[in-house]
């Protein structure tokens, strides 16, 4: 089954840039290691369970010669990152990675097979996991993982899992931004095999929105019905994943931090479930909505 999204992937234009800017709005970011044969590298902030991903072309024509194939993700990333780069897409991770391929097959879902994937890290430690892709009938911006490297391995990769300054422990939710909330909804149901959500109000994105709760995490694809980010995201690039939001321990720790490193206040607004939010923009959080919520 679904467990849980593993990460949202954020592909930058350059990737000290983007880590530098993850820095800034207080996440413990390091260096991730390379794709083997795939012409990429990534950095890695680590939570409690989950993680963000920065991820940019390292060896150009490396990275051509992979992503010629039609299956590949990684297609369409340098035109992604010319266009100022943001989260490209949402992984959701599987403890079944081919029995849930079964499963969508068995829906009418257009599933590859799981296939084997790797990064070395830069201390040498390999990260071992497999991934399923989505078929060209269903080009969604998510895909699914299956680690093969247990959890407290893959938390070895940095210095201290879990530890930032902003004081973030885990993602809450993943936006995806749509024209027509029902006809989505309606597929991402018939993909991940799940009821549809009602849709509800996203009072600090402005959106219609239907959440598929996929365990400690949401997904949330979302309309606009005014003027605001998921409107902005929307009529800048299209439909696809534009925000990840945050859990902090401490909304007055992510503000000091941030207001530290020279960054002006970030927006702020109520959700409709009470709770105050802080959104940073795509100009200092490299070409994403990065949101944070959580106690005073």
């Amino acid at each position: 089954m679904f467990v849980r999204i593993d990460h949202v992937m954020i592909c930058v234009p350059e990737l000290d840039a983007g880590m530098a800017q993850f820095r800034r709005l207080g996440f413990a970011v390091h260096p991730g290691g390379v794709h083997p044969g795939k012409g990429t590298h990534n950095a890695i902030a680590f939570n409690h369970d989950d993680y963000v991903e920065l991820m940019a072309i390292r060896d150009r024509a490396e990275y051509e010669r992979a992503s010629a194939g039609s299956h590949s993700h990684d297609g369409g990333l340098a035109n992604f990152t010319a266009a100022g780069g943001g989260i490209r897409f949402v992984i959701i991770q599987s403890d079944d990675l081919a029995a849930d391929v079964a499963a969508m097959r068995s829906r009418g879902v257009e599933v590859g097979d799981a296939t084997p994937g790797s990064r070395r890290t830069p201390a040498g430690q390999e990260l071992n996991w497999k991934l399923a892709m989505l078929g060209a009938r269903n080009p969604l911006p998510i895909f699914f993982i299956e680690h093969v490297t247990p959890i407290d391995a893959r938390r070895a990769q940095v210095p201290r899992a879990g530890e930032h300054p902003n004081r973030v422990y885990a993602l809450e939710r993943a936006y995806i931004v749509t024209p027509d909330v029902a006809a989505a909804a309606a597929t991402y149901a018939k993909v991940l095999g799940m009821p549809e959500p009602k849709v509800s109000k996203g009072t600090v994105i402005m959106a219609d929105m239907a959440v598929f709760q996929i365990g400690p995490t949401g997904l949330g694809v979302a309309q606009p019905y005014a003027d605001g980010p998921a409107a902005e995201a929307l009529a800048g690039r299209g439909p696809g994943c534009f925000q990840a939001l945050y859990r902090t321990a401490s909304m007055d720790a992510a503000a000091r931090w941030i207001g530290s490193q020279g960054l002006p206040p970030l927006a702020r607004g109520v959700r409709n479930t009470g709770e105050h939010a802080m959104l940073a923009t795509p100009d200092v959080a490299g070409g994403a909505y990065i949101g944070f919520v959580g106690p005073q």
